[in-house]
């Protein structure tokens, strides 16, 4: 049995029809009501973490980020580069690798390369990633600090440095940059030991390689020190990635928080920061990945 249609049904009709073509020729999974968007500026190279959409498939994840300019998905372990790369996209930040050291495992932001104990089996499990990263030809690679658990900052630099002098030769070689992750030990990482930009520095200074860099979460140092954009332009040579998140909660980066991100971002690009800034807030709305452009958009200075 047949129906007549009307004209604003026939249009309608054939708007969804095209953005499911649309969708079926960029690889993007087309909705009702969905427009690509694409970043004007560019001035920027994005990023998103995949841990803050786990709700959303890492294909669907990068096809999303496709569609809306991002060159990177990002915190990802080699076995997931071959799905970043079938949608154009890169790994702009690896995920850390772990390994059984004892009865513990290490390599994760509690236990890491401020115990001597840990550098036989970390060492190994880096120089694997490092080489992978490489092949890929992605340019970083994340590590921690670890937990103080008692141990002085002063010991705690001179336990990275010596550990971290092991891998640096390889990573030099093969050109990826390891990164140290700055966290908050106020809020969401007690005891972590690298959570000061000031320290971080030191071991940057203490290594001198340019393998080796800090990446700057803006989140986790307004939590810990503020003064965010005066703190990247005098430091922004030891800084070789960045990641957002709305202060307080981690949530979406736009009026609800208290950070100025088009100021922040705006800072970043007048260093000639050629790097890529990734958006690591966790969604609060229940569409997930509007709050997602949104951000990219907000950052797109």
């Amino acid at each position: 049995m047949t129906h007549p249609i009307n004209r604003r049904q026939a249009l309608g009709q054939i708007g969804i029809g095209a953005a499911l073509l649309a969708g079926a020729a960029t690889g993007v999974r087309a909705e009702t009501g969905a427009t690509p968007m694409t970043i004007r500026s560019g001035r920027l190279r994005q990023s998103v973490c995949q841990w803050c959409y786990k709700q959303i498939p890492l294909d669907d994840l990068c096809a999303a980020a496709a569609a809306m300019g991002l060159q990177s998905v990002e915190l990802l372990p080699p076995q997931d580069f071959a799905t970043v790369r079938r949608h154009g996209l890169i790994c702009a930040m690896v995920s850390n690798p772990t390994a059984p050291a004892g009865d513990v495992m290490v390599g994760g932001i509690t236990q890491a390369w401020n115990r001597p104990e840990h550098h036989d089996a970390l060492v190994p499990a880096y120089e694997a990633h490092l080489r992978a990263t490489a092949e890929a030809g992605f340019p970083n690679l994340i590590c921690f600090s670890g937990n103080r658990a008692g141990m002085s900052d002063a010991l705690g630099l001179e336990h990275c440095a010596a550990g971290l002098r092991r891998i640096l030769p390889l990573a030099e070689k093969l050109g990826v940059t390891v990164c140290m992750e700055l966290l908050n030990s106020k809020v969401n990482h007690k005891d972590y030991m690298c959570d000061h930009t000031a320290w971080g520095v030191a071991l940057c200074e203490k290594l001198g390689s340019e393998r080796f860099k800090l990446l700057y979460d803006i989140y986790h140092m307004q939590i810990m020190e503020g003064d965010v954009i005066a703190t990247i332009r005098a430091h922004q040579g030891h800084f070789a990635h960045y990641h957002t998140g709305g202060v307080p909660g981690r949530a979406e980066i736009d009026g609800t928080q208290e950070l100025n991100y088009p100021a922040i971002m705006r800072a970043i690009v007048d260093t000639g920061y050629a790097g890529y800034v990734a958006q690591e807030f966790v969604p609060k709305r229940p569409d997930a990945l509007a709050s997602l452009r949104q951000g990219v958009q907000i950052c797109d200075v």
